[in-house]
């Protein structure tokens, strides 16, 4: 099992980095935008930014790329200094659609590429799934993506989009994006990843609030001084994924940034360990089509 080392732990900042198997380097906290409507995402962003985040995931699905950018201006910020991420929506399935989403993502958000783009689920059958590929692998050659990867996919997705890459279909799986907390910790699809030098990223890494009054997580906040969501975004990183925590108030928004003064030691990460399956939100990765 994937352990960060204590001494590794410590040394994380709010500008440490994983590096991608692309190359690039990818910022270990990221500002989530799921479901931040448009007309608040720009002020949210730039205070993610003030706070010290330099990773903004958005979607096109979420309808707030291009305030995800704008924040980025407002800020007085270049577009090279943050991590921008995107997804091609589930609508979007087969080569031509996801083509056309790729394009529109970079005109809605006023950008020349972006540092990420996954496929956003696995659904649309498997001549969607392998098209929605290789429009990303595409765009990745023509320089409008630096790195590419998916999300929610199972490994029976996992595993077809493999052997289409292994036959000449091209590209890497660089990046895979996940809702993971301790009661959705995917071990098998964690340890599929892992073995292929896979970046993993944690979405609702704090449960989307229905976790927080679990007796482990008053234990453990009582222990290091720390909130609920701070002690499930420390666990995320010491797992060595790359949380993407969301939150619309300025005070959570520092706070659910205010992680790396402290470390769960093994102890911490073994009461945190449980074998449920919970999701708090959706679950592709169960999808069989």
């Amino acid at each position: 099992m994937f352990r960060m080392s204590a001494a590794l732990s410590k040394k994380l900042n709010i500008n440490s980095t994983q590096k991608i198997t692309s190359g690039y380097e990818i910022p270990v906290l990221g500002y989530g935008l799921y479901q931040v409507p448009w007309e608040i995402a720009e002020d949210v962003t730039e205070k993610a930014l003030s706070a010290g985040y330099r990773h903004i995931d958005s979607a096109a699905a979420y309808k707030n790329e291009r305030q995800g950018v704008s924040a980025i201006q407002k800020a007085g910020l270049q577009r090279s200094d943050v991590f921008l991420t995107t997804k091609v929506p589930p609508k979007a399935v087969g080569y031509d659609a996801a083509k056309q989403s790729i394009e529109g993502s970079l005109e809605k958000a006023q950008v020349d590429y972006f540092d990420l783009i996954l496929l956003h689920s696995p659904f649309g059958g498997k001549e969607g799934r392998l098209g929605s590929w290789r429009a990303l692998v595409e765009a990745q050659k023509a320089g409008k993506v630096r790195s590419i990867g998916v999300s929610n996919f199972g490994i029976h997705h996992l595993d077809e989009l493999e052997q289409y890459i292994q036959s000449g279909g091209g590209g890497k799986i660089e990046v895979g994006q996940y809702e993971l907390h301790p009661w959705l910790a995917r071990s098998d699809l964690i340890n599929w990843l892992r073995k292929r030098g896979t970046t993993i990223e944690a979405y609702s890494p704090l449960a989307r609030g229905t976790r927080m009054d679990e007796p482990v997580l008053k234990k453990l906040s009582e222990k290091h001084n720390k909130s609920p969501a701070q002690i499930l975004i420390r666990w995320s990183l010491q797992k060595g994924f790359v949380p993407l925590p969301k939150s619309v108030t300025a005070e959570r928004i520092r706070e659910n940034a205010d992680v790396f003064d402290f470390v769960l030691d093994e102890e911490d990460m073994k009461l945190l360990h449980t074998d449920e399956y919970a999701p708090s939100t959706w679950d592709p990765t169960v999808h069989h089509d």
